[in-house]
Parts: C-alpha cells; sequence; structure tokens
C-alpha cells in the first residue's frame, strides 16, 4: 500500500471561502482527508524574499485587509476583531477573526488544520533564540485553538525553514513536523546519529523521541510546473514512495483573484486518480500519528 497526505498550505483569515471549497469539494465528497497548513495571526503585509506581497494575499485582500472572506452568498462584514492589530512589523489578522471560514472549516470534518508558523513573515523561523521561537509557536496555537479547532499535531513552517531553536521548540510541542529537507548544520546535535542513519538509509522520513520528521519533494501540484506533465510526475514519485506528502497552495490556483481552470480541473484529476487507485490510501497527518505504520 502506498500512502499519499495532501498538504495545503497558507490558509488564513483573509482566505475566501469559496475558494477552498472550489478546490476541494471533490476531496471531501471522496472522503479524502485535506490538511490545511493554516497561518494563525496573518500579516497582512507579509512579503516575500523579493519584496513582492505573499502570494496568499489575493488582491482584493491587499486591498481591504481588515474584511473579512465570507462564505459564498453572504454579506461582506468587517472581521469580528475590528481591525487588524499589530505584531511588531505590521498589521495581522487571527483566524478566528473570520467566523464565516472557520465555521466552514468546522463543518467539514474533511479538512485537518496544521499549524502554519505564526504570522508568516519572512522566514519566520529561521530564529536562533528559542524564546523567541516559542513565543511564537505558543501563540499561533492558541490562536487556533480560540478559534475553534483542536490542539494542532502538526506544524509547517514558513518557506519550510527552521533553525536549530526551531527543531528543538517545535519537537516539544507537536507529533509531526512536515518539511522540504533537513540541513545538518541545523538541526540540534543530539540528532545527528539518527540523521546519519537516515541518509545511510536514502529515507525520506525519520523520527526523533516522539516527533515524526516528514520531507516532501517540492511542491509536485504547482502553477510552475508544466501542467500536462505533472500527474504523470505525481504517480511515479507515489509509486515509487511508501509515504508522499503533495504539497499545494490555494491561491496559486486563484492568481490575480481569477481562477485558473485548467489547474483547477488538474487537482480534480488528481483526486480521481487517488481516490480510484487500488493501492493507494489518502490519510491525514494525524492519522499518521496515531497510527503504527513504520515508514522506511
Amino acid at each position: 500500500m502506498r500512502y499519499v497526505i495532501i498538504r495545503d498550505d497558507d490558509t488564513n483569515a483573509l482566505t475566501p471561502v469559496e475558494c477552498l471549497d472550489r478546490l476541494y469539494r471533490p476531496f471531501l465528497e471522496r472522503q479524502l482527508p485535506v490538511n490545511l497548513a493554516t497561518i494563525p495571526d496573518v500579516s497582512v503585509d507579509a512579503k516575500r524574499g523579493d519584496g513582492q506581497p505573499e502570494g496568499f494575499l489575493l488582491p482584493r485582500a491587499r486591498r481591504d485587509p481588515p474584511m473579512a472572506a465570507q462564505a459564498p452568498g453572504a454579506a461582506a462584514t468587517p472581521a469580528s476583531s475590528g481591525s487588524p492589530c499589530a505584531n511588531g512589523n505590521g498589521k495581522t489578522m487571527p483566524i478566528g477573526s473570520n467566523r464565516a471560514l472557520v465555521d466552514y472549516l468546522l463543518a467539514n470534518p474533511g479538512y485537518q488544520i496544521l499549524q502554519h508558523g505564526c504570522h508568516h513573515d519572512y522566514l519566520e523561523f529561521d530564529h536562533p533564540a528559542r524564546a523567541e521561537v516559542a513565543q511564537r509557536l505558543d501563540k499561533g496555537t492558541r490562536l487556533l485553538r480560540e478559534a475553534g479547532f483542536p490542539q494542532p499535531q502538526t506544524f509547517v513552517a514558513p518557506y519550510d525553514k527552521l533553525s536549530r531553536a526551531s527543531l528543538l521548540e517545535v519537537a516539544a510541542r507537536f507529533r509531526v513536523l512536515s518539511t522540504g529537507w533537513f540541513e545538518l548544520r541545523r538541526l540540534p546535535y543530539f540528532w545527528w546519529p539518527r540523521y546519519a542513519m537516515k541518509k545511510f538509509r536514502h529515507a525520506p522520513h525519520w523520527r526523533v523521541g516522539r516527533t515524526l520528521l516528514l520531507s516532501h519533494p517540492g511542491c509536485l501540484l504547482s502553477c510552475q510546473r508544466t501542467y500536462s506533465t505533472m500527474l504523470a510526475g505525481i504517480i511515479h514519485y507515489v509509486n515509487t514512495q511508501q509515504l508522499t506528502v503533495l504539497v499545494t497552495h490555494w491561491w496559486e490556483y486563484f492568481r490575480d483573484g481569477r481562477p485558473d481552470e485548467e489547474f483547477i480541473d488538474f487537482l480534480h484529476e488528481t483526486a480521481s486518480y487517488l481516490a480510484t487507485h487500488p493501492h493507494v490510501k489518502v490519510i491525514s497527518f494525524a492519522e499518521l500519528a496515531n497510527s503504527r505504520l513504520r515508514l522506511n
């Protein structure tokens, strides 16, 4: 049996409900869990490394950041928290300020909520101070819980970048860390023997204590890839790995505020393949953490 985990990054208080539902209704109807790496307190002026606005801040959100995204057909209303709050670098909106989005996610248990950073400031967890990292982690968890979500078991760092301090604090709080890769120079020193064994075995996934450390092969579901060959690449990877973490970003399907119909159709084609392939099972990070599955 081959296992697949769907990880969609960057859900936040400004994410339109209709975008998520358009993308993942076919997954939910097929009972395929979708893991949403959710930003607890999104920075409304978040920038990429090149200084451009983050893609998850769609044009409407950039123009009117205090307004919460609404469910389809609902009248637009201000976020329940009033105006955004400051995070030291700019303004932020906690996920709980968008009740329409939170209620939608809670009403659809096929969505699994992961903790994705805190504000999604650029490389915010590539930080050397454990106290600062711990504060951000605890704040993010608190805001997710206050919104009504269960205690998050899985952590995803913005840009998959974690310092040694962040790795230690994440491992102390979460059962799963999902990231792109691991670098020896960033690992806590007492992790080095296990990392050496992982490298010797050419294993993409490993464990330290109670925490599963999962890597992924990059964003296999991305608008930066060639659509005509993307599914073949996904199938090849799934068929050669015991566990594949498929990473995508909801906002890539709605670049510039317009739906990319071809890309959306491809995502739904992927759902059809995953649901009908007899040797593939789509699971959540929580299922993996609570299972006895031994990863090669």
